[in-house]
């Protein structure tokens, strides 16, 4: 997201050098939605859209500079547009100033992503919103489990019903 390291060079406006000695320690590179970023415009980090665009568009620069692939990531926190709420609440909970403006950090579908990089044509963002991340995704084996064969969870007694408990007493 924007807090990444090559992100923050990007804005930070760091030399071409600089940004490709970063870019080049990452098997590939991402870009967000543009809608995932406009909290910088009101806080000044950016003018306009049109900076939201050419820091994306930096990024994917580099990407081809450096034979990088870049892939379109939506920085997604929850799964529909309008469980938006539970993470307002969580953020309000935690005393954000800007709990309440919106974020639209759900799973978008390939047609919200392709439109949210219809800026960079068609060509380069079915690229870096199908091609690339399908190239990831074959690369990785289908073999791997969340929880290894042969392990299992401890075993501590009374844990489930002091779970149980502790969440009614504090929600």
């Amino acid at each position: 997201c924007e807090a990444g390291e090559l992100f923050q060079a990007v804005l930070d406006r760091k030399s071409d050098d600089e940004l490709k000695r970063i870019a080049s320690f990452y098997d590939f590179l991402e870009v967000q939605p543009l809608s995932n970023n406009m909290f910088m415009l009101e806080k000044g980090m950016a003018r306009d859209v049109e900076d939201l665009k050419n820091y994306n568009r930096t990024i994917i620069r580099l990407g081809e500079e450096l034979g990088k692939m870049v892939v379109a990531t939506g920085d997604v926190h929850f799964l529909n547009p309008e469980d938006e709420i539970f993470r307002h609440i969580l953020l309000a909970t935690k005393g954000f100033d800007d709990a309440d403006k919106p974020n639209p950090l759900y799973l978008r579908t390939t047609d919200e992503m392709l439109e949210e990089f219809s800026y960079l044509g068609a060509e380069k963002a079915y690229e870096i919103v199908v091609t690339n991340p399908r190239k990831i995704a074959a690369t990785i084996d289908n073999n791997v489990r969340a929880i290894p064969r042969g392990t299992y969870p401890p075993s501590i007694r009374g844990a489930e019903q002091e779970l149980r408990d502790d969440t009614w007493k504090h929600a």
